[in-house]
């Protein structure tokens, strides 16, 4: 019985639906983070009387025909690329993003990596670095004995020094964007990676060319919303439910027929 098959399609498609949640809510406190969302088309239909036929040679047509769809499939899980709150850190080295722009990070095999996590440290070098140690670039050095280290909304990193009364600017950190920034692809890490479908990074500063500005001792939030993703669930899982009685439906009708046979 087609019914079997098509309720099957429907579990399928909401067991993904889940899935796609249950990441969502894991990551409600991961920096930077930015929810996903499951998209579905429908499947290919089976033109039992195709609309439009001529019925008669008079030149009458069907109104409407009859089609009997095969399911639904899972074509996407695009990233929502919205804003996350700000929370206050209180760290120096923490920055995040208002606005649009990715972070640059250096991978170890050379590869350019992209981030809204500003959580950022120093190395043994005073180099700025992420959690996991990969430079940010362009590459900026903190002096050892550098004090008042001070990021500004366009990215311009300074410190007081010994023996100056004014600030030495010590580096720029740069941003990158994106035509399409639901075409990147996720590394893990809170990292991304370019894609054909993202397009090539646009480089600029903060407050420049369509960039967002930095805010120092702050860090973007995940911008998930508890309620809105508890909503989710419920009418995935009734919609789970529901698939299953079909199935349910279509043994029963089968095993009555099966019954006559006897």
């Amino acid at each position: 019985m087609r019914a079997l098959h098509t309720a099957a399609t429907g579990m399928a498609a909401q067991e993904l639906n889940v899935q796609v949640i249950s990441n969502n809510i894991a990551n409600m406190r991961t920096t930077g983070y930015k929810r996903q969302r499951a998209e579905f088309q429908d499947l290919l239909y089976e033109h039992v009387s195709r609309v439009g036929t001529q019925t008669s040679q008079q030149g009458n047509m069907l109104p409407a025909g009859v089609e009997l769809g095969s399911g639904v499939k899972s074509v996407a899980t695009p990233r929502i690329m919205t804003q996350g709150g700000l929370a206050a850190s209180g760290k120096d080295y923490d920055v995040a993003i208002r606005g649009e722009g990715f972070f640059k990070v250096t991978m170890p095999d050379g590869r350019t990596a992209y981030t809204r996590d500003g959580s950022f440290e120093l190395d043994a070098q005073g180099r700025l670095v992420t959690a996991h140690g990969n430079l940010i670039q362009p590459g900026i050095t903190i002096p050892q004995n550098a004090t008042s280290v001070t990021i500004n909304a366009q990215g311009q990193v300074s410190a007081q020094l010994p023996g100056s009364t004014a600030t030495s600017q010590l580096g720029q950190i740069e941003l990158a964007r994106f035509v399409n920034k639901s075409g990147l692809t996720g590394a893990g890490d809170n990292l991304y990676y370019e894609t054909p479908a993202s397009g090539a990074p646009q480089n600029g500063t903060p407050q420049s060319e369509g960039m967002g500005d930095l805010m120092q001792g702050n860090l973007e939030q995940a911008n998930v919303e508890a309620v809105s993703e508890i909503s989710d669930l419920i009418a995935a899982q009734r919609a789970y439910e529901m698939n299953a009685k079909v199935i349910t439906a279509a043994d029963q009708m089968l095993s009555a027929t099966s019954n006559l046979m006897r």
